[in-house]
């Protein structure tokens, strides 16, 4: 049958490649007309030049489950599994992406995990551009690095359970892995390296960040002086008076009331914390409460003087 896996081939992870794809799925590519027409009788190196000819790259889509072509190649490598230097080869293709990314899938669906991290890891560098097919159907954007990293991070790529793997600190304490070095960390070394050779540009920038750090700091001052917002520099005596003579003022106001004026005082402490003045100094705010308490006090002893002379 044309859909049995080659007889030379050999278990992986402990049962047959083909079943690494679900069953439903796997039954949608056989029944598709990409996997008749173009996967029939493929050997290995034919297989090369189907690769060749994929546009992009996905899982199943559509209400009906129907594969994409890169689903299919997958599985049709499944079914006569390559020899690892042929999947080496499809990964190390640097002109074809889709091949590279073909060949990425397929030793993470088989290769063990050291394999995965020492064959997949070094294509972070690569950020080139491939299309996927979602489940709608609709394409989207990912990069090469993007797509790396969902195989070696995520359990599920392309709408295939992916076999778990060690991860890499177990591989390191195991010395089976060298420790993981960034690219990031290559060009960090490397701008180092070029500061250290210019010892007076550093010195000479490091100047240039003092002299403009001290002219923000100077200006910043004095902007808060023009502003008013030194509270702790004002005269408290002169603050205090100011106080009394509007509160003398409110006292003035025709038909004026405790409740008018504590109105009053209200709103004039909401204008005072707007402007910065009540948020530094508390004495000043327990002084203006104390003058409130007395104001109550006065308006009440008036009230009782009227009703005595009334009497």
């Amino acid at each position: 049958m044309a859909n049995r896996t080659v007889k030379e081939a050999k278990n992986i992870h402990g049962t047959n490649p083909q079943y690494l794809v679900e069953k439903i799925i796997r039954s949608r590519i056989y029944d598709s007309k990409y996997w008749k027409e173009q996967c029939f009788a493929l050997t290995a190196e034919l297989l090369v030049d189907k690769a060749m000819e994929l546009r992009f790259i996905g899982g199943v889509y559509g209400g009906n489950i129907k594969p994409t072509q890169f689903l299919c190649l997958t599985l049709k490598m499944l079914q006569i599994q390559p020899e690892k230097d042929i999947v080496v080869e499809f990964i190390k293709n640097e002109e074809f992406k889709y091949v590279r990314a073909l060949g990425a899938f397929y030793l993470r669906l088989t290769g063990s995990a050291l394999d995965c991290y020492k064959y997949l890891e070094p294509l972070y560098i690569d950020n080139r551009k491939l299309r996927r097919q979602n489940r709608v159907g609709h394409f989207e954007i990912v990069y090469m690095d993007e797509f790396i990293d969902e195989l070696l991070r995520s359990d599920r790529v392309c709408d295939i359970i992916l076999p778990r793997i060690q991860k890499r600190s177990i591989l390191e304490e195991n010395n089976e892995l060298e420790p993981k070095v960034s690219v990031l960390d290559e060009d960090l070394d490397d701008e180092i390296i070029s500061d250290e050779e210019n010892p007076a540009e550093m010195e000479e920038e490091s100047k240039n960040k003092t002299h403009k750090r001290s002219r923000k700091e100077r200006s910043r001052s004095e902007s808060a002086e023009r502003s008013g917002y030194n509270v702790r520099s004002r005269d408290y005596n002169a603050e205090l008076e100011r106080y009394q003579r509007e509160r003398d003022r409110a006292r003035d106001i025709p038909n004026s009331s405790s409740s008018s004026r504590h109105h009053y005082y209200e709103e004039r402490d909401r204008t005072l914390r707007s402007h910065g003045g009540y948020e530094r100094d508390e004495r000043y705010i327990r002084d203006s409460k104390r003058h409130e308490t007395r104001d109550s006090r006065s308006d009440r002893e008036r009230e009782r003087e009227r009703r005595d002379r009334r009497h």
